[in-house]
């Protein structure tokens, strides 16, 4: 019966199955062979689709240099800082001086250039003269404004990484007409009829169908720049978009491209095996495919680590029932860690002594970081049972768990009268 799921034509029969609900829109999208006239200058040839910049990596001196420069002349925090810096180091500011120097000339403001950075910190690196420069220039040259030209690159900087003049023009023209401007009217269908064919038009083409869907416009930048995801290609992205469409996830939101990623980068066959896995825990398809529709990284699980999860849930005392119960309504739960799993009951069921069950009934409380929330509560929780201020009985789970710290605060520290009190909570709240 799994098979209905690889076949366009026959979705309609899922309904048929238990716990899933396809949403059809049959006329949810078109898919156009137009493009922009731009198109017309463009080379298709996966070479063009590539960076320019080496990233650089060089040791402990580098790091903290990259760290200290970032803060200092971009005002970046110092934990953005040493994130990027995982990403591009430096021991010498001369060329990224040079790489500022040149944007601000360019009209770029402070705030647009630490996005910039933040977004492609490899920029830093470039040749000013031999790259950036007569890219900048270029772009430019082609008209528009200043604010255009400072726009569109402080929203897609990694156009900057783009060889070739023809593939920059067709990703600025693209973003400027077609992303940026949302009066500008469909590609004329007879103007690239001659069009040669290649993964630039099949990428441009299917990021104009999620463009039309309503895919949110950062999500369709960091799609049309990538050198991979689920835009290449043209009849399987067509085929995994109708399956996703199909499926009622809403295409305005992130969970619908993750969705269609996932699709597109699973074989039929692999699809299949991991639902027959599921299958064999007790899941039937319907169940497998509602589960999807919450947490699509749901599918990306390999077997082995389907079944180590299995074996981590039972041995804590969990039924098989009780595994999925708490997996329907935490799709997330089996992809957590047989470590994060076990010290995490350990300390809830064993130590706090909140039955299995509670889990069972609130399993998004696995998901909560063991030392953000999860230990600075319980030691609070701790220090309030001896002292007889909250009843003869634990609180329920979600109601110590699922709330703001601000919330839980006010619950169980702050409300008190007893000052000193207060402080000694707030310092075991802190101090966990």
């Amino acid at each position: 019966m799994y098979s209905l799921i690889l076949h366009g034509k026959r979705f309609g029969e899922l309904q048929k199955w238990r716990n899933l609900r396809f949403v059809i829109q049959s006329n949810a999208f078109a898919f156009s062979n137009s493009f922009s006239s731009a198109t017309a200058t463009a080379t298709a040839s996966a070479a063009a689709d590539t960076d320019d910049v080496s990233l650089v990596s060089v040791g402990r001196k580098g790091k903290n240099f990259t760290v200290s420069y970032l803060v200092g002349s971009l005002g970046l925090t110092t934990k953005l800082a040493e994130s990027i810096s995982k990403k591009v180091r430096f021991e010498d500011k001369s060329n990224p001086d040079s790489v500022l120097k040149l944007l601000r000339k360019h009209g770029f403001t402070d705030s647009q250039i630490s996005s910039i950075v933040t977004s492609y910190p490899r920029l830093l690196l470039t040749d000013v003269k031999k790259s950036l420069g007569p890219k900048l220039q270029f772009l430019q040259s082609r008209g528009g404004s200043s604010s255009e030209l400072t726009e569109i690159v402080s929203s897609v900087p990694r156009i900057l990484g783009k060889r070739g003049q023809k593939t920059i023009s067709v990703y600025y023209d693209f973003i400027k007409d077609t992303l940026l401007d949302t009066s500008c009217s469909k590609f004329d269908e007879t103007s690239c009829q001659s069009f040669p064919q290649g993964n630039l038009e099949n990428k441009i083409r299917n990021v104009s169908v999620l463009r039309d869907l309503g895919l949110p416009r950062k999500l369709l930048f960091r799609l049309l720049i990538s050198g991979d995801g689920p835009v290449f290609g043209k009849e399987k992205f067509e085929e995994s978009l109708k399956k996703v469409v199909e499926m009622g996830f809403n295409p305005t939101s992130a969970k619908f491209l993750e969705a269609l990623t996932i699709v597109q980068g699973l074989s039929d066959k692999t699809i299949e095996e991991k639902v027959n896995a599921y299958s064999m825990l007790g899941f039937d398809v319907g169940d497998v495919w509602t589960v999807f529709k919450r947490w699509p990284n749901f599918l990306t699980l390999s077997e082995k680590k389907i079944l180590n999860t299995v074996e981590t849930y039972l041995g804590l005392g969990f039924s098989r029932d009780e595994f999925a119960m708490l997996v329907r309504r935490f799709p997330q739960g089996i992809g957590l860690s047989a470590e994060t799993i076990e010290k995490k009951t350990e300390l809830l069921v064993r130590k706090m002594n909140w039955p299995l069950k509670a889990l069972v009934s609130n399993p998004a409380v696995l998901g909560y970081s063991m030392e953000k929330r999860i230990v600075p509560r319980c030691n609070v929780i701790n220090a309030l049972i001896p002292k007889g201020l909250i009843g003869s009985e634990l609180p329920s789970i979600s109601y110590v768990f699922i709330c703001s710290n601000e919330v839980f605060l006010d619950r169980y520290v702050k409300k008190h009268e007893d000052k000193k009190l207060v402080t000694e909570l707030m310092s075991i709240y802190s101090a966990s």
